[in-house]
């Protein structure tokens, strides 16, 4: 079920009813409400996967009791392992089989010799990288001795397969999220005005921003050869308000969605592209995941604590394990790897953590030196992304080529350039929107305090995503990882 469709706007509504005017005098129920609305929620696209969901649900509560009851290291371990290899089994069997095969046939056909293997017509599970590592996190936490591994069940899978976060995050920790499922919740008028605000501003970036965005990021990616390279650098400036649009816009979506119900998510992007480096755009782009592999993987493997070598492997670890997080695609690695060489210098200059606050807070506009750091830091971003969009890796080098060539000087040009024109002055207004609001959770949680100005921003973004917006029901962009 899509966040905008149809479907999504009948369905919450009735949940959000049931759940407080129902059924609210109990939290068992409250809660076998959500689980039962989270498995029809997941169930929309295929019915059939949540079989799939159900089991890794039951490995890890179970793997979570006997790690409670197990006081023998290497037993406990044992069960760690079970947790770890059935959880990423699951993922790699559906995500990357094919992409091993294809790449294993592949090499030995460099040595002259040619294998028959049939690749299977696998369908990825929606949301399977996040709620993976979702489940992962908990066996982890309990195995750390961490978190107290939990009896409930039913608190247990609703929040394994909680509908807000479910398909495409924030990636919630076991003890963040699981918690709030113990206690008993009651309806705050406050909250759920906020909650209502975000979806709107996330409903705003997808439909108005991203999705008009990818209609000629797609138009000029695909035909990459047919344009002049400031076409294509127009192309990559679309796609980069495509994803973020899509992504940050979800991640609002799910967090204010949550709120309507009286839980707290993550905050999953804090205006990425306002970054003055590298270092600070993985703090404040998907942050759940950039902190997930940070505790789970970077630190496990020594951080920065095993000299100059150790922090290279590490950050190359972990970068290239976040691009093929992304997908079963060597773009992904290559996007992962250059943001590596990005981050390095940064690192090994102890330069990382130069940039920890809001840039300009307190005053309208950035210095000169923060506006430049902020536009470097966004070119690069842009040309990863080209290596994050590209069909291949070859396409990638051609669509680059193309750019430093000559054609780089002349005019965009493109069929429906006006269209276009009306989407960068739309890209205006929401950049313009977005820096007004970087100190907040989200850009519109303050713009219009004063009464006088309040509902004419919200007449004013409603009125955008009627006029401007795309109702084909798009899906988001993450759905795919």
């Amino acid at each position: 079920m899509l966040f905008n469709s149809i479907d999504f706007a009948i369905f919450l509504p009735i949940v959000f009813i049931l759940y407080w005017l129902v059924l609210n005098k109990d939290l068992k129920i409250q809660n076998l409400l959500i689980l039962g609305a989270s498995y029809i929620f997941y169930g929309w696209w295929d019915y059939k996967f949540l079989s799939l969901i159900i089991l890794s649900t039951l490995i890890d509560f179970s793997i979570g009791l006997a790690l409670k009851k197990e006081t023998q290291n290497s037993r406990r371990k044992l069960f760690l392992w079970i947790s770890i290899i059935a959880n990423l089994g699951f993922l790699g069997f559906f995500k990357y089989y094919n992409f091993f095969l294809t790449n294993f046939i592949e090499a030995f056909s460099l040595f002259g010799s040619r294998i028959e293997i049939a690749s299977l017509d696998l369908i990825l599970p929606v949301g399977i990288s996040f709620y993976t590592f979702q489940t992962l996190s908990y066996t982890i936490d309990v195995y750390n001795k961490k978190l107290e591994p939990t009896n409930d069940f039913i608190a247990f899978a609703a929040f394994v397969s909680f509908f807000p976060q479910l398909v495409a995050g924030p990636i919630e920790r076991a003890k963040d999220l699981l918690p709030q499922f113990y206690i008993g919740r009651n309806f705050n008028y406050n909250d759920a005005v906020d909650g209502l605000k975000q979806i709107l501003w996330g409903l705003f970036k997808k439909v108005v921003i991203a999705d008009n965005c990818a209609k000629f990021a797609n138009l000029i990616f695909n035909n990459s050869d047919d344009y002049s390279g400031s076409t294509l650098v127009l192309g990559a400036v679309f796609f980069t308000f495509q994803i973020y649009g899509d992504f940050s816009g979800y991640s609002d979506i799910a967090i204010g969605t949550s709120r309507l119900f009286g839980f707290k998510l993550t905050k999953n992007f804090a205006f990425p592209y306002f970054s003055r480096d590298i270092a600070e755009f993985w703090r404040r782009w998907h942050i759940s995941l950039s902190t997930w592999f940070r505790d789970y993987l970077y630190i496990p493997l020594g951080g920065s604590r095993r000299g100059t070598l150790g922090k290279i492997r590490n950050t190359f670890i972990i970068f290239i394990v976040s691009g093929f997080w992304h997908g079963a695609n060597w773009t992904f690695i290559f996007w992962g790897l250059l943001n590596a060489l990005y981050f390095l210098p940064l690192l090994l200059t102890n330069n990382n953590r130069n940039n920890l606050n809001v840039v300009a807070y307190g005053r309208t506009f950035p210095s000169l030196r923060e506006l430049l750091s902020i536009l470097i830091t966004f070119c690069l971003t842009v040309f990863g992304w080209i290596f994050f969009r590209a069909n291949n890796i070859e396409h990638a080098f051609d669509y680059i080529l193309t750019i430093f060539s000559r054609s780089l000087f002349v005019v965009p040009n493109f069929a429906n350039m006006k269209e276009a024109l009306m989407v960068i002055i739309l890209i205006i207004f929401f950049v313009f929107v977005e820096w007004n609001g970087r100190d907040r959770e989200y850009a519109i949680e303050t713009l219009g305090k004063k009464r006088k100005f309040k509902y004419l921003l919200y007449y004013v973004l409603v009125f955008m995503i009627i006029f401007f917006g795309s109702f084909e029901e798009n899906q988001f962009i993450y759905f795919q990882f």
